[in-house]
């Protein structure tokens, strides 16, 4: 009999970015590798703050949908209704898993009413989806797998989106009894891992973010790319893609295009959606900025392209946000051997990472100068050393498949 598993997490499919792409396509390998696979999420939403248009009018609503995967099986997408602020704040983000909570839980009854579950899988953030998995571990006898994504209550604090210290020693004491009670905690970290055990004292496994590196890989003919998507063959295109919200810090990215806005052929491309983006183009307006171009998200058939398009991507988070998580879109950026100007501070897990493989340019967060400076270096420098060595990281570490056996043999059949 095929082993039946739970997702509970309220990013996934279809959202293009972030938790919600590796929670789809870890679904969507178990699926093919002959597993039932059920998931309680949420509307699709991130990055833009705003369920996708072609969910809006079930916003409300309980859906249950039955996914077909081109790649082999099927998944049964069970879609909550939940409170998506447009500009998410601490309160408001809050709220936001509060909804969730509430309304996946009563989802979680449901099924359990109908169906018994070999192995529940949460994701955090939000870190209180743990309580779910604890429900269905003991009323399915189900093993609980607590898969962490960003430790939340610590950027929660470190960015004083919480600031009251007995909320946050609360959801501290909240989070020791969901680890207590999981089978195996999960993160994508070596530094990250770190601090959970600190706090968890028990193993955590590594169960880091992948790339499909079938689909994600170098394409030689950049000056072809660069006219294909509107720019000259000899433009220096720097590249940020991704969620644009205001923990990145990305008004660095704005005083660096000022400063290089004599060398007509550099470029600024800041690519993706997010509550922060207006502000950003105000800004750049502001700023009297011409070298500076917005852009939509790309559809996922052009992303290789566009990545390869690129000659710089930058990687910008503020300090304290860089000490905590590792960017997602950094594994694409290593899969097309792209070079990486990467804001993170001595220290950081995300500064031994890069500094241990030599596989992009490290600057300090929240510092102008050094941006400038690591774009310069990126830009009149032969970094080709770097470049090779992120593709080989990334065909050595970050393939899905390497990467999703494991957590098959040590979570889901041990």
């Amino acid at each position: 009999m095929k082993k039946r598993i739970l997702l509970i997490g309220y990013n996934f499919s279809p959202e293009p970015t972030g938790i919600g792409k590796y929670s789809g396509e870890m679904m969507a390998w178990l699926a093919k590798n002959n597993y039932q696979c059920d998931v309680i999420t949420a509307y699709p939403y991130y990055p833009q703050w705003k369920v996708d248009p072609s969910y809006y009018n079930s916003r409300y609503s309980f859906k249950t949908e039955t996914v077909t995967l081109p790649s082999g099986g099927t998944l049964q997408v069970h879609r909550c209704p939940m409170y998506v602020p447009s500009v998410p704040s601490g309160l408001k983000r809050m709220l936001l898993d509060m909804s969730f909570s509430l309304t996946a839980s009563l989802k979680l009854i449901q099924l359990l009413f109908t169906k018994k579950f070999d192995t529940v899988i949460t994701v955090a953030p939000s870190f209180q989806f743990g309580l779910l998995g604890i429900a269905c571990k003991k009323i399915s006898k189900a093993k609980f797998s607590y898969h962490i994504q960003d430790l939340q209550i610590e950027a929660a604090r470190d960015l004083n989106m919480i600031r009251s210290k007995g909320v946050i020693n609360t959801l501290f004491k909240v989070e020791k009894y969901i680890f207590n009670q999981a089978d195996h905690i999960s993160s994508i970290s070596e530094d990250m891992i770190k601090k959970i055990e600190a706090k968890a004292q028990k193993e955590v496994l590594l169960f880091p973010n992948w790339t499909d590196n079938s689909l994600f890989f170098p394409i030689d003919d950049k000056a072809g790319l660069k006219e294909q998507f509107g720019f000259n063959s000899n433009d220096t295109v720097v590249l940020y893609s991704g969620a644009i919200g205001e923990k990145q810090g990305l008004e660095y990215i704005l005083h660096a295009a000022k400063s290089f806005e004599n060398r007509e052929s550099v470029k600024f491309v800041i690519c993706g959606s997010g509550p922060y983006k207006e502000k950003l183009q105000n800004m750049a307006a502001g700023l009297q900025l011409k070298n500076v171009i917005f852009l939509p998200l790309q559809p996922f058939e052009k992303f290789n392209q566009f990545l390869n398009m690129a000659d710089i991507h930058l990687v910008i988070q503020k300090g304290t946000a860089g000490d905590l998580v590792m960017p997602s879109k950094l594994t694409t950026i290593l899969a097309v051997g792209g070079l990486a100007v990467v804001t993170a501070n001595q220290g950081s897990g995300l500064h031994s990472l890069l500094s241990k493989y030599e596989m992009g340019l490290l600057v300090e967060a929240e510092n102008q100068h050094a941006l400038n400076e690591g774009l310069r270096k990126a830009i009149d420098e032969d970094n080709q050393r770097l470049t090779k060595n992120a593709r080989t990281y990334a065909e050595n570490y970050l393939s899905i498949e390497k990467v999703m056996r494991t957590f098959e043999n040590t979570v889901i059949n041990s």
